[in-house]
């Protein structure tokens, strides 16, 4: 009979069955049941900087539903959280998390006038290193793959292999930012500009059912076009499309139309201009965000979307981890009877 891969034979005769299968002779050969195969889960880490801790906790929650974690596809922050949970680091990742306050961040941060961007990011590489050593991805226990962006062709990069640190550095190095980081011999980048929610990514690595992670999905303001606008009549134009919305007209001189909806302005300059260099590269990205996220998926949908309530919660506010956390954690339980669903749904006879 065989057991573990290995034939034991107890001194009697010994034939080979039809099938290739040694066993005694006169006894059939011992077989073990058919089990049904189990669904591989893959997990989209969408980017979204220091809303990306919410990762943490919606991964702590699948964790504790049972919920085995076949491949992860990360960019950006999500490269950064899915590397360490693939590696096994991410309690030491959520416990540095919850260190962080203003001082700390800015202390990690290491300013330069000489390089590609403002940081030179050699602080947050020691700090990786750290806890992820000189590990590789093709050794890591999880399907991994860390989305960057080629520098001047725009290609979308996957690395699925050579070193975790560098992937990572590579995903989260945000244009104007941080340096570019060079792999074997590309110049590489924020994968956010190409695919800030690599569902296509985990997907084509194998993955049966793919649930993603959406730091975007709870932006509540949403672009519109403005078809008609010049310097004069702006409050009749204002006035028309507010009351074609469906809002009382006497509200336009107060709220700004978004995309069908009123939203509340942010605080301006009393000149209009706007507020400085931080402010608008933060609603640069933001909007980059939103539209190269809303344009993905709905090309390439994930089977379970995991949409945490981000919004108050700013793009360098790091600081903030334990309140990212519980966000994560508690959109993630609120999508937990549809994922077993899918996956239950997804699975199948070997």
């Amino acid at each position: 009979m065989m057991w573990d891969g290995i034939a034991l034979f107890s001194g009697a005769p010994v034939r080979r069955s039809a099938d290739g299968v040694l066993g005694a002779a006169g006894v059939p050969p011992l077989r073990e049941p058919e089990r049904p195969r189990r669904a591989k889960v893959g997990l989209a880490l969408g980017g979204g900087a220091a809303r990306g801790w919410s990762h943490i906790g919606a991964i702590e929650v699948l964790q504790e539903a049972g919920i085995p974690i076949d491949v992860v596809a990360g960019c950006s922050i999500g490269a950064a959280v899915g590397a360490c949970h693939a590696a096994g680091k991410l309690g030491e990742l959520r416990d540095f998390a919850l260190t962080l306050t203003k001082r700390r961040v800015m202390g990690l941060l290491d300013f330069h006038i000489s390089g590609s961007g403002l940081i030179a990011g050699e602080r947050l590489r020691r700090l990786l290193e750290r806890d992820l050593g000189s590990a590789r991805i093709e050794d890591l226990p999880l399907t991994f793959a860390a989305v960057a962006t080629e520098l001047g062709t725009g290609h979308e990069i996957w690395l699925t292999r050579g070193g975790l640190v560098e992937a990572v550095r590579a995903s989260y190095a945000l244009p104007g930012i941080f340096d570019p980081v060079k792999i074997a011999g590309r110049w590489l980048m924020d994968g956010a500009l190409v695919n800030p929610v690599p569902v296509t990514a985990a997907r084509a690595l194998g993955a049966d059912v793919v649930l993603c992670v959406n730091l975007n999905g709870d932006m509540r303001v949403r672009g519109t076009v403005i078809q008609s606008h010049g310097a004069e009549g702006a409050d009749a134009v204002m006035e028309a499309a507010t009351e074609a919305a469906g809002a009382p007209a006497e509200e336009a001189r107060r709220w700004p139309l978004i995309g069908g909806r009123r939203a509340k302005p942010k605080p301006r300059p009393e000149s209009g201009a706007p507020s400085g260099i931080a402010s608008v590269m933060v609603d640069a990205f933001n909007i980059t965000q939103d539209r190269i996220s809303r344009s993905r998926l709905a090309g390439d949908p994930p089977d379970v979307m995991i949409n945490p309530k981000l919004a108050q919660m700013g793009l360098f506010e790091f600081h903030r981890a334990e309140e990212c956390i519980e966000l994560g954690r508690q959109a993630t339980r609120r999508m937990l009877p549809e994922i077993h669903e899918m996956i239950a749904a997804a699975v199948a006879p070997a």
